[in-house]
């Protein structure tokens, strides 16, 4: 298993770099199916009574927590493991993913078979949320690496997959479980187990054509800035110093509160889309819709990471914010008029931001925190995508329900839920307009990196004063 290691992943003279984000999609796109989970949710309703729901069968905010749960250890697994990831390198971290997602396919199928639906909670949801953490975060700060003069196209290469995923996995997964239905089954577990095959295959060949850059590297003709703005910076700030900084959890919060108005829409996008538009919206059409969605995240976090470039990460934020809060203010009045092509399009322009969101936020953490410790910070602040998966489908899942059994009809059951996101957002903006640079107190110092040194060499198992 030598060629794992980091050391042999360190690219040879010539190496074009440009065959590193070919690599990073090999696995954010395989990864991205969770953003498609949504088309599993109905059927999984009828396992039982296979055209309608039995008594015995799983309801809509049973299966939500699936997702969230996800979504949950996507957040810890990328704190707890970032260091490992970066220490490592991406090879190992790929090929863990691949291990770990392929398996949470087929622990979950088991769990469908014998209809368990904890055994899904874990195999889904705690083992592929970790194989979700650790795959997103293993290119990212490597992308980061070998373009540094555009960081934000860089990490938007590194995502969009990740957004893109579903586009893929959402019509596949349909018309694998059409295959393989019958009249006693739905055909979701056969479904599982392909999707953890084909995936398993997919990463591992992007953990194979994965490289780093050698020390010192740097692309022909770049200089590095000496320092280009009060809000980026030039210094780099110690990962767990960063955590003391006022704007690490000011980021911490834009970013939370932003994947809270997005994420619990686009886990229930396809029971959300049918309910508002009874007899309009097949499911057919829902899943052609959470395509649609798939695509505009993907494509959203290759545009808005490339404009903050331009425009800059504070300034990126403020749009998402500001368009964010009148388009959910919006929602609402295309589902009274019975206006679907509103309805689609707000949303998709709400979740290329929302996948923006995700896209921006590395190169933002690279401007305040610096470079070297960018991926470790990076996972770290994924611990917000955790809360927010929570928070986002727990909202949505359970305001429905609650004004379902009060006798609010399905199509008006979001409405107050838009509103609530509407508001989410205005918080949002607060918290990035206090943004501001890092003070100097928090930059590495001359003193500070060769205590950090002589601490790895301690580590390595060898005299601390060697």
């Amino acid at each position: 298993m030598g060629f794992l290691d980091r050391s042999n992943t360190i690219a040879g003279p010539g190496f074009n770099r440009w065959m590193v984000p070919p690599a990073a999609l090999c696995v954010h796109l395989c990864i991205g199916q969770a953003y498609a989970f949504s088309v599993f949710n109905l059927p999984m309703t009828k396992l039982i009574g296979i055209t309608q729901s039995a008594p015995n069968d799983w309801n809509l905010p049973e299966l939500g927590w699936i997702f969230s749960i996800a979504i949950f250890f996507l957040g810890v697994s990328s704190a707890v493991f970032g260091r490992w990831v970066e220490e490592g390198g991406p090879r190992r971290a790929m090929f863990t993913a691949a291990l770990c997602w392929a398996g949470g396919f087929f622990l979950s199928a088991i769990g469908v078979y014998i209809h368990n639906l904890w055994i899904i909670y874990i195999g889904y949801g705690v083992i592929g949320g970790i194989a979700l953490g650790v795959g997103y975060i293993s290119p990212v700060s490597t992308l980061i690496k070998w373009f540094p003069d555009r960081p934000g196209m860089a990490t938007g290469m590194a995502i969009m997959g990740f957004g893109g995923g579903a586009f893929i996995a959402s019509p596949l997964s349909v018309w694998l479980m059409s295959k393989f239905s019958s009249p006693t089954h739905v055909g979701v577990a056969e479904t599982f187990i392909v999707l953890g095959a084909i995936y398993f295959v997919f990463m591992m060949v992007g953990a194979i054509i994965v490289r780093i850059p050698p020390p010192g590297w740097q692309p022909q003709g770049y200089t590095p800035p000496v320092q280009a703005s009060k809000l980026i910076t030039t210094n780099d700030v110690f990962v767990y110093d960063a955590l003391k900084t006022p704007q690490f959890w000011l980021i911490w919060w834009v970013l939370c509160l932003n994947v809270t108005a997005g994420i619990g829409v686009l886990g229930q996008a396809s029971a959300m889309s049918q309910e508002m538009f009874p007899g309009r919206i097949t499911p057919v059409a829902a899943a052609g819709f959470v395509g649609l969605m798939s695509l505009f995240n993907m494509g959203g976090r290759f545009f808005w990471a490339s404009t903050s470039d331009y425009i800059g990460r504070k300034n990126t934020y403020f749009v998402f914010m500001v368009l964010g809060f009148l388009l959910y203010c919006t929602v609402p009045y295309t589902g009274a008029v019975g206006s679907v092509v509103g309805f689609v399009c707000a949303f998709l322009v709400i979740i290329s931001m929302y996948g923006g969101g995700f896209s921006t936020v590395p190169a933002y953490l690279k401007d305040m925190f610096g470079t070297r410790y960018v991926g470790a910070i990076r996972g770290l602040l994924l611990t917000a995508w955790s809360m927010a998966g929570i928070f986002g489908p727990v909202l949505v899942n359970y305001i429905r329900e609650y004004n379902v059994t009060h006798g609010v009809p399905k199509a008006q059951a979001y409405n107050v839920t838009m509103y609530i996101m509407a508001a989410l957002l205005v918080i949002g903006f607060i918290c990035n307009l206090l943004v501001k640079a890092v003070h100097q107190r928090f930059h590495m110092r001359p003193d500070r990196e060769a205590e950090l040194a002589q601490v790895a060499v301690g580590a390595a198992g060898e005299p601390a004063g060697a």
